[in-house]
C-alpha cells in the first residue's frame, strides 16, 4: 500500500498541532533542524513553540539543577531545545496530573513542569524528566509555510519520545514506526552523495 501525499505532509494544516511531532524531512537545509524531532508545546494563530527532543549537550544536569537530576532520564544531561532564547529553560516530565502545581499537560501524562520550585512541591509523582535550554519558535504563518514546503513530517507523538534513552536514534525511530513511504526515510543516508 502506498502512502498518499496528504499522509506524508499536512497539506491543510489544522490550527492546533500541540502535542504532535515535527520530524525534519531530509535534507533540511537549516543546520539547527537537520534530522531533528520537535515536540510542539503550543500552536495557534500567534505562531508555534516547540522543543527539539534529540539534541543532548555535554552539560550534566547535576551541575545545573542538582535538586532535579535524580528524576532525569538517561542520559542525565541538559538538552538543546532550539536556537531561540538559549537562556530559557523548559522542563518536560512524565507522570504529572492536571491541576498539580507547576504542571501543564502537553501530551496526556507528559507536560511541562516548573523547575524553579522544589521537586517535592510539584504535587505529583514524576517518573521521567528532561531539561531543555532554548526552544524552537515560529511566527504566525511561518510553520504553516514550512509545512507547505514539505520541510516537516507531522506525526503523532508517543509518551516515551521526549525521554528516549537513545536520543541520537530518535529521528530514525520515529520515522520507522510510521506507515508507508514515510518509514523509508528512516534509512536516508547521513550524506546522500556517498550512497
Amino acid at each position: 500500500m502506498t502512502a498518499r501525499r496528504e499522509d506524508l505532509y499536512v497539506a491543510t494544516v489544522p490550527l492546533l498541532l500541540r502535542g504532535r511531532l515535527l520530524v525534519a524531512t531530509p535534507p533540511l537545509v537549516d543546520p539547527n533542524f537537520d534530522r531533528s524531532v520537535v515536540l510542539l508545546l503550543e500552536h495557534g494563530e500567534d505562531g508555534a513553540l516547540g522543543i527539539i527532543l534529540n539534541r543532548p549537550s555535554d552539560t550534566a544536569l547535576a551541575t545545573v539543577l542538582p535538586e532535579w537530576h535524580e528524576l532525569a532520564t538517561a542520559p542525565g544531561v541538559v538538552f538543546s531545545g532550539g536556537p531561540v532564547a538559549p537562556e530559557a529553560v523548559i522542563a518536560l516530565a512524565r507522570g504529572g496530573e492536571d491541576g498539580a502545581d507547576g504542571w501543564v499537560s502537553v501530551l496526556g501524562e507528559v507536560g511541562t513542569v516548573d523547575v524553579g520550585r522544589d521537586p517535592a512541591g510539584v504535587g505529583t509523582q514524576l517518573d521521567a524528566l528532561r531539561i531543555f535550554v532554548g526552544y524552537s519558535g515560529w511566527s504566525p504563518g511561518q510553520l504553516e509555510l514550512e509545512l507547505e514546503q514539505e520541510a516537516w513530517f507531522v506525526v503523532a507523538a508517543e509518551s516515551g519520545d521526549p525521554f528516549s534513552p537513545e536520543p541520537d536514534q530518535l529521528w530514525r525511530d520515529v520515522l520507522r514506526r510510521q506507515r508507508g513511504r514515510v518509514a523509508m526515510f528512516a534509512n536516508y543516508p547521513e550524506d546522500p552523495e556517498t550512497n
